[in-house]
């Protein structure tokens, strides 16, 4: 007499296991909730019966499990958009479309099965989840709920199935054929028979395992079963019975009564397999919702593909370098670093942007390792920072094979074909592809021109309608009537509110309030914002606009600044939001009224406009490095009158896709006087996030300058000073390395100087310069080549980053915002750059007195001053002492959120050089490949 296999209570014991690992889950993973989307075309009762059950089993365990009816009427483009919307859906983890679907048209069941995402299938009748399991590979598929039931069944009863002689009664897909593949995996020997299959009671009588799921009632007789055999019967028919009070009675594909005195084990119809088959389903959901959490941005380690470097010597051009390695496609790349496929936004096949909404998903993870690449004060030629934080993340990535991202800027286009050429790293660590990191990229650049010349056409604009038109008429054209209805705009409604006009009616406001309203009455000489565009072009940097017939006696005279200088740029680096970006956007500062009030973009009523203008500039650009490591390209602010950091969003996804053991490396700009003191004291404030170490990058022929060699100029061959061995040079010069190991330490955060290696450096100078860093307050110091090896190059970097970030953080700023803006630029001054003091010119005193005024005291300090010395003086090299630091002026960038000193001339807008890089700049009209570009 066989026993019978309770498929009930088994199912019962396999959801209260399933109730408790939700409950664990959600203790692991705060937020966490299982979704399953079932999805019914028409109104079945038994699919109604079927869904109802699996909702309800659902609700028991803790799956969201959502009900989705869709009329009869539903074309198949419909239903497979419907599909498409829950595979779209981070908190959907399993969708089901039930079958069969009753519709009016014609429908193709398999196209809207395989529409489903196969990491989302958790009925298992995906193409790919069924290719998988007939390859074997189970533990990347999904397997289907009746069979994975079946499978439980039989070992539920102690059965080994290795060995064993099974046979599979039916083919179809949803049972027969994963099941026989399933037992074929698990070791036994499979026959698949069905009705056509000669003998079929000799074939069915030889087996030690025995699946039914024939369609037909009790076909399976006790006469054809082996004895001993386990015997799971996934056949449910309804036969008449007037004993029954519904006239029928359920039974399966086997004779239940005859096959129980031969089989050792049988499962009973109903309660055997059908229970069974919800429990699966339940279960594939958890799964798959335990994967997704687990595999939220990091929680593991990457599936990471690196890319191999085929290193030549002598290193070859960069974009030779670059153009020789194949890329991969960016939408491998998101899978590979866990990001959802509706949290990418491909543009092309090697760039896409990443959207904010994986900030939301991922808030409960622990953030990664944060480590920022700064410099001595450089030579004109640069001392690889950028180089470095690609070959820190490629030694990272690549070597040690942790979780990491590099984020670095967007380039001008200015110094691309001006003077640079390319700024994607150098050598064998570099940004790919280096002609899309160079060239356009996604538009961001070209977003902010677009706003920000859109704010300085209306400031014109108002002061030219404001000049020629009266209170009232100016009221009707900013305020008109609309189909009768005369009513102020949202943003009009908040100038209203500054202005303390409690009226929302038009018609309320007295010719008093109409004329507050209407007239912003800025003061033409205070106007500091400028147009922008991405070129060097040193013949705008003053212009006379409004010469116009129709715009007489409206001439003034003004600039342009390169796109990078715009405060867009700088706000679009600062902003943790849209609605952040929307409010900072909103209070930036074009100019000054004529009885002293700030006059915003806000009052001009341009910032909704602004922020939709820059609305997919605000997602970071996912790229990667030469060895196949995620890197994120996001803004570029110029690093003299702004902070010169990549963004605050770019940081905060970065470190949350990496996860708690994972690294973000970003890059400062300038020296650490400069880059890193606003990287700190502004972006940190601002961003809430607190680094772990400093990587300082120094070269030898640097320090030569700063102990006294002559004079480096770009273009011009090295004199042999810093070409030969000279101990006293680079000694001399370690004096501007070790003020920077200071400048670091005075916010707490150890250091780590790369020694970045050229092949014209000594050993002896380089390890002079390990020793005195060394000595000097670094927690390390390390030689480098990655600039000729890649990520191999900075392996030990990478090593001696690891240990320093695992030390005890003690992070602070340098200064008290509420401090008086004169008291916050002298700490500055003397702490950083070694200054005795500052000595504020009459228009910055002025200005200052002007911020305080209006309210912008408690702003962090942005100071502009030369990047090629400690000083004012660019030829001040080494550490200088006994300076006073002059400040000409002091203005302000209320929307990004800082107030800038300018000390010594700086200009906004770069010139061309005598023989600028597009000389070299090219494309191959046959390969369409870029030339020059380096």
């Amino acid at each position: 007499m066989a026993q019978k296999i309770d498929g009930k209570a088994i199912a019962g014991d396999i959801r209260q296991k399933l109730k408790e690992e939700v409950t664990s889950l959600k203790e692991k993973f705060p937020g966490f909730s299982a979704g399953l989307a079932i999805v019914q075309v028409g109104d079945r009762t038994d699919s109604n019966v079927y869904i109802n059950q699996k909702l309800k089993a659902s609700a028991e365990i803790g799956i969201t499990a959502e009900h989705i009816k869709l009329p009869k009427c539903s074309t198949q483009t419909e239903i497979v958009q419907t599909v498409q919307r829950l595979n779209n859906d981070i908190s959907v983890h399993g969708i089901i479309v039930q079958l069969p679907m009753e519709t009016d048209s014609p429908v193709d069941a398999h196209v809207v099965t395989n529409s489903i995402w196969p990491e989302k299938d958790v009925d298992g009748l995906h193409q790919s989840n069924a290719g998988r399991l007939s390859r074997g590979d189970m533990d990347n598929c999904i397997l289907p709920c009746t069979p994975r039931g079946c499978l439980e069944l039989i070992q539920r009863t102690g059965t080994e199935i290795k060995g064993k002689r099974a046979v599979v009664l039916g083919r179809s897909k949803i049972v027969g054929a994963p099941m026989s593949d399933l037992l074929t995996w698990n070791h036994a020997t499979v026959t698949v028979c069905h009705s056509r299959t000669a003998d079929l009671k000799g074939e069915v009588s030889q087996a030690d395992i025995l699946v039914v799921g024939i369609g037909q009632p009790e076909m399976v007789k006790g006469d054809w079963i082996k004895p001993g055999a386990v015997v799971i019967d996934c056949g449910i028919n309804s036969i008449p019975d007037s004993t029954k009070k519904a006239g029928y009675r359920l039974v399966g594909d086997v004779d239940f009564n005859e096959a129980k005195e031969v089989a050792s084990w049988i499962t009973p119809v109903p309660g055997g397999v059908g229970p069974m088959t919800v429990a699966m389903l339940l279960k594939n959901t958890v799964d798959q919702a335990r994967k997704a959490a687990e595999a939220a941005g990091g929680a593991g380690q990457w599936s990471l593909e690196t890319l191999p470097l085929n290193l030549k010597t002598p290193v070859p051009s960069d974009i030779v370098i670059a153009q020789a390695q194949v890329p991969k496609d960016i939408d491998i790349l998101a899978r590979e670093i866990h990001l959802l496929p509706d949290e990418v936004d491909l543009y092309g096949k090697k760039k896409a942007k990443v959207g904010l909404q994986v900030l939301k998903r991922l808030a409960g993870q622990k953030d990664g390792r944060y480590v920022v690449v700064t410099g001595i004060t450089p030579t004109p030629l640069g001392e690889g920072k950028s180089t470095t934080t690609i070959g820190l993340a490629q030694a990272l990535g690549a070597e040690l094979r942790k979780n990491v991202f590099a984020c670095v800027r967007q380039p001008s286009q200015g110094p691309t074909f001006g003077i640079k050429g390319g700024a994607a790293g150098g050598g064998y660590s570099q940004v790919i592809p280096m002609e899309e990191f160079n060239l356009h990229l996604t538009g961001d650049i070209h977003a902010i021109t677009a706003a920000n010349n859109l704010v300085a056409a209306a400031i014109d604009a108002r002061i030219f309608h404001e000049a020629t038109q009266s209170d009232e008429a100016l009221f009707k054209r900013l305020v008109p009537t609309t189909k009768g209805k005369r009513e102020f705009c949202k943003i009009q409604l908040g100038r209203l509110k500054r202005l303390g006009i409690d009226k929302t009616n038009p018609a309320d406001l007295t010719p008093e309030e109409v004329k507050k309203f209407v007239r912003l009455d800025i003061d033409k000489a205070t106007i500091t914002w400028q147009r922008v565009m991405d070129t060097n072009d040193r013949f705008l940097r003053k212009i006379t606009i409004g010469q116009g017939p129709q715009e007489k006696n409206m001439t003034r005279e003004t600039q342009f600044d390169i796109t990078v200088a715009s405060e867009i740029m700088a706000v679009l680096a600062l902003t943790s939001d849209l609605r952040d970006m929307r409010e900072r956007l909103g209070k930036m500062v074009v100019a000054t009224s004529q009885a002293g009030d700030p006059v915003t973009t806000d009052d001009l009523g341009v910032s909704g406009a602004l922020t939709v203008l820059m609305r997919d500039a605000i997602r970071p650009n996912l790229m990667q490095t030469l060895q196949g490591t995620p890197v994120f390209v996001h803004a570029g602010p110029f690093a003299n009158i702004a902070h010169g950091n990549s963004s605050i969003l770019a940081d905060k996804l970065a470190l949350k896709i990496v996860g708690e053991n994972g690294f973000v490396v970003t890059e400062a700009g300038f020296g650490a006087d400069i880059g890193m003191e606003k990287f700190f004291d502004i972006k940190c404030r601002y961003s809430g996030l607190v680094p772990h170490a400093v990587v300082l990058v120094a070269t030898v022929r640097a320090l030569k300058m700063h102990g006294g060699g002559p004079t480096v100029t770009a273009g011009v061959p090295l004199p042999k000073q810093y070409t030969q061995e000279n101990l006293e040079l680079v000694e001399k010069g370690c004096s501007n390395l070790i003020k920077q190991i200071e400048n670091a330490n005075f916010f707490g955060i150890p250091v780590v100087v790369a020694v970045n290696g050229f092949a014209t450096d000594t050993q002896a100078e380089l390890e002079l310069v390990q020793k005195l860093a060394r000595d000097n307050g670094a927690f390390d110091a390390v030689i480098c080549n990655h600039w000729a090896q890649g990520g191999a190059g900075a392996r030990d970097l990478a090593a001696a980053v690891d240990k320093a970030t695992q030390q005890p953080s003690n992070f602070q700023f340098l200064y008290d915002v509420k401090l008086p803006i004169e008291e916050k630029i002298e700490i500055i001054a003397k702490k950083i750059y070694g200054a005795d003091g500052i000595e504020l010119e009459p228009l910055a005193q002025e200005q200052v007195a002007r911020y305080k005024r209006q309210g912008f005291n408690d702003l962090p300090i942005c100071m502009a001053k030369t990047h090629l010395s400690l000083s004012h003086k660019p030829e001040l090299k080494g550490a200088p002492k006994g300076f006073v630091l002059p400040i000409r002026e002091v203005r302000a960038s209320i929307g990004a959120g800082f107030i800038y000193p300018l000390i010594g001339t700086m200009s906004t807008m770069p010139g061309l050089p005598t023989r600028p890089c597009f000389y070299d700049i090219d494309i191959d009209p046959d390969t369409e490949e870029i030339i020059g570009l380096s």
